[in-house]
């Protein structure tokens, strides 16, 4: 298995992994690129662009950062303080829920994020070989300047200290394959297109060593229930009949 470079398209890194194997593969990528903040449309076509972009590469599964549409508001505190929110901070809140977008769950994990720490690279490896599943850890990777500039926007009581090129988020996306190899990234350097082919005939071999829903299950001790139907979070009573037939 080896790292092979690739041309560059319109400027990202790629990298894909041959996997040197004959089983059914899926060639994926975790986008690492910065929203449009405000501007949803614009997000829209950069979503579309770098989608072109990894399809041309044959790449047949994308997975973006978390809230790369709509914006995660990193450094934003809404106008926030213990017991009030002022209101150009509920503006601001108003104007980000406005851009985003309600979007409608193993063999491959998607994991959009916005964690840069190392300790998350820890995390999806542990996913990986909990769940038997390949990882794909998407984040963004932004600067100062991709937001809109002081007073409209500001990072906390960090902002007099970042100029327009300072690194805010620096990425640090990943593929991982069940065993816990990482087949791509993790990359800090920039936007990027990080693609690997997914041999799914690792997903079997790693779930022969350790399988939390087979051989290693204790369904007698735990179980999981997952609910795929809208619920009501909220329900008035009236009371018993008999309560209702006194009063009348």
């Amino acid at each position: 298995m080896a790292l092979v470079p690739t041309p560059s398209i319109d400027g990202p890194i790629i990298a894909e992994v041959d996997m040197g194997s004959d089983s059914a593969t899926v060639r994926a990528t975790v986008v690492q690129a910065s929203t449009v903040f405000y501007d949803t449309p614009a997000t829209l076509v950069k979503a579309e662009r770098l989608i072109a972009d990894a399809a041309a590469y044959g790449s047949q599964l994308v997975v973006f950062p978390e809230a790369f549409i709509g914006g995660y508001p990193r450094g934003s505190t809404f106008g926030v303080t213990i017991g009030s929110r002022s209101a150009k901070g509920k503006e601001e809140f108003r104007k980000y829920h406005a851009a985003a977008i309600d979007v409608p769950g193993i063999e491959i994990y998607c994991a959009p994020t916005a964690d840069y720490r190392d300790v998350w690279q820890a995390s999806m490896t542990h996913i990986a070989l909990e769940g038997g599943c390949f990882v794909l850890s998407a984040n963004q990777f932004c600067r100062r300047k991709d937001y809109p500039p002081p007073p409209e926007y500001m990072f906390g009581g960090s902002d007099d200290s970042l100029s327009p090129d300072s690194v805010v988020c620096s990425g640090g996306s990943v593929i991982i394959s069940p065993s816990g190899a990482v087949l791509a990234g993790p990359n800090y350097e920039g936007e990027a297109l990080i693609s690997a082919d997914l041999d799914f005939g690792e997903i079997v071999r790693s779930k022969f060593d350790f399988d939390v829903v087979g051989h290693y299950a204790r369904p007698d001790v735990l179980s999981l229930t997952v609910k795929d139907h809208p619920l009501t979070p909220v329900t008035f009573s009236s009371g018993t009949k008999a309560e209702s037939t006194q009063k009348s």
